[in-house]
Order: structure tokens, then C-alpha cells, then sequence
């Protein structure tokens, strides 16, 4: 039984890393109409994201517990090892998220047509250079692609 409650919670931690790679979609973004505006990037540099969201801590305090509440021959012994187990379980919990989930991307600070700044973080791929064009597009998450206006035409 710990065995499949620790391999669940091991699942659930790897599912935590999340998605910012500017080429990918949720579901709920599909049919939707985002405002995008022309910029040019001036700046780019590497930045380290940390995706951890709690769910870790919570589910290795859970497993913690349970493991904990195990201990001991009264209920006295289970109780201190349940609240010790959560305490624990919690720690270990939101350390392995934060291995899990964290990731290198990049900050880009972009000049829009009308002459506003915006800064955009996301995943490291693709990378844009500092005077490439691109489309800033607003949403959840907001993203910047390549502006397809100034690719050479055929």
C-alpha cells in the first residue's frame, strides 16, 4: 500500500513541470481570438522558472501522515508520528516539485509598434534575437512568435 501511495505521488509530481514553450496550446485556447501586436525584441536573456505550485508539498504531506501515523504502538505514538510524517512528507514533497518542475526559459523585453514595452517570459525554444521582429500575442499565457510579415517571400 505505501509503495503505490508513494508511486502516486511521484506521478503526480512529474505532472506538475509546466508547459511555457510558445508552440503549444491548452485546450481551452483552441477557437479563441487572441490580440497579437508587431514589436521588435530589444532584449533577451536566459532565466530560471520555477513551476512549483504547492501540490507537491501538499500530496508528500499526505503520503507523510499516513506513513507517520503507522509509527508507534499507541495512539499517542501515532498521532506524533502522523503530525512529524506530514512535517516530513511536506518538505520532501515540495523539494522533489521544485526539481521536477523547474526549468531554464527566457525573459524578452520587446518594443511594440506603438512604443510601449512589454516584457514576455517563456520557454527557451525557439530563442529570438535582440532586432527580430515579432508578434506579441495576448492571452493566458501571453507568448511572442516570429512575425511572419518579415519572413523573405517566395
Amino acid at each position: 500500500m505505501r509503495m503505490l501511495v508513494l508511486l502516486l505521488l511521484a506521478l503526480g509530481i512529474v505532472g506538475c513541470t509546466p508547459n511555457v514553450r510558445p508552440d503549444s496550446y491548452s485546450i481551452g485556447s483552441v477557437g479563441q481570438v487572441n490580440r497579437s501586436v508587431g514589436g521588435v525584441v530589444v532584449s533577451a536573456r536566459q532565466v530560471h522558472i520555477d513551476g512549483s505550485r504547492g501540490g507537491g508539498a501538499a500530496a508528500g504531506g499526505a503520503v507523510g501522515g499516513v506513513a507517520g501515523s503507522q509509527v508507534g504502538g499507541s495512539d499517542a505514538a501515532n498521532a506524533v508520528g502522523a503530525i512529524g510524517g506530514l512535517v516530513v512528507g511536506a518538505i520532501a514533497g515540495a523539494a522533489a516539485e521544485r526539481n521536477v518542475s523547474s526549468q531554464m526559459g527566457m525573459e524578452y523585453v520587446v518594443e511594440t509598434v506603438n512604443g510601449n514595452l512589454m516584457t514576455v517570459v517563456q520557454g527557451a525554444e525557439p530563442a529570438f534575437a535582440p532586432g527580430m521582429r515579432v508578434l506579441v500575442l495576448y492571452g493566458s499565457p501571453a507568448r511572442i512568435i516570429a512575425d511572419p510579415r518579415s519572413a523573405p517571400s517566395q
